[in-house]
């Protein structure tokens, strides 16, 4: 269903120029296609007119191939969207500032030596652990890692005897939306939306269908669910369909987001080509969270929950947000008696 509205931001009933492969021709082609199908403009309040002209004018007839796609990258960087790319046979430009402009809050090295001491579990993509304190910990690096049902029973059940679990996705950029339904199917007793979805319907600006409910279903009857206490861990570099998972996560009331800010990426990234055969990529369809609110921008963790983890403590071993989690959780019961 997301890819039939998807396809439906480039079926509107306009006629698409002719565009020749030339400097202008290429550069008038991509401009053109930003304007006409890209998601953002009024939410980030950008004169695409104003901006093309001024990066129009850069071109002259010592212009080279490499010139231009330099210039527009630039151009693209106006947007300031980590989904929006220009992809050529030499490079491929990317907005990295989303993320390169914050701390990083995470260090892999600490967490494996520190907290999981280089002994942990792992299956689809999903390193997880009872840390000490009987507290249930799964790190999941990227959504790009398909996850198994059969994996998450295996997960749960060893995890049972916990009191809470740690979902932590600190650096996880993003990839397949299908693993936040596979996740989320844990954590909920009935259907829910989650989130809302919109597409464009015309080469306006504001030209949109209404918001379509994203819904998530509980797991599959047989299937082990979590039904204790759940924090996720979040830093900046946590961008697209993991921002999407931290937004409907935020929703259950048994769940609590400590760390920093996302680094949002709400839209969904289409891809078009112009004729020089270089690809862009970029977004296309809002995503909004389950208020019907833009989550382009990121999600905040819980109020009171914001924690950074300074880089001078992680060199040490110290992980501020990891030790934060763990303390809201540590004096929770077992589920299960405590043996004699």
């Amino acid at each position: 269903m997301l890819l039939f509205l998807i396809a439906g931001t480039f079926t509107s009933c306009h006629d698409e120029p002719d565009y020749q492969n030339t400097l202008y021709g290429n550069f008038d082609a991509l401009a053109d296609i930003i304007d006409s199908h890209y998601c953002f403009f009024s939410d980030k309040n950008i004169d695409w007119q104003e901006v093309t002209s001024r990066y129009r004018a850069k071109l002259n007839e010592e212009t080279t191939v490499f010139d231009l796609f330099f210039i527009c990258a630039q151009m693209l960087v106006e947007l300031e969207d980590g989904h929006v790319n220009l992809t050529s046979k030499f490079s491929t430009s990317y907005y990295r500032n989303w993320w390169s402009d914050y701390p990083q809050d995470f260090n892999l090295r600490t967490l494996e030596e520190n907290y999981l001491e280089f002994n942990w579990m792992t299956t689809s993509g999903i390193l997880y652990k009872q840390l000490p304190g009987e507290i249930a910990y799964m790190y999941y690096p990227s959504f790009s890692s398909m996850i198994s049902e059969v994996a998450l029973d295996y997960i749960f059940s060893l995890l049972a005897n916990s009191r809470g679990l740690i979902i932590d996705i600190r650096d996880n950029g993003g990839g397949t939306l299908t693993n936040i339904n596979t996740l989320v199917g844990r954590f909920i007793d009935k259907k829910i939306t989650g989130a809302y979805l919109m597409h464009k319907t015309g080469p306006g600006h504001e030209d949109f269908s209404t918001p379509y409910p994203i819904e998530y279903e509980p797991a599959a009857e047989g299937h082990i669910k979590w039904e204790g206490q759940i924090v996720v861990l979040t830093n900046r570099s946590c961008f697209s369909a993991a921002n999407s998972f931290v937004a409907v996560m935020k929703e259950l009331p048994n769940v609590t987001i400590v760390g920093a800010k996302t680094g949002g990426g709400g839209g969904m990234p289409f891809t078009s080509e112009i004729p020089i055969g270089w690809g862009v990529r970029f977004s296309a369809c809002p995503i909004l969270d389950a208020k019907k609110q833009n989550i382009e921008y990121g999600i905040e963790p819980t109020p009171g929950c914001e924690v950074h983890a300074p880089e001078d403590e992680l060199a040490e071993g110290k992980d501020a947000i990891l030790d934060f989690a763990i303390n809201m959780l540590k004096d929770n019961p077992l589920p299960y008696p405590e043996e004699e």
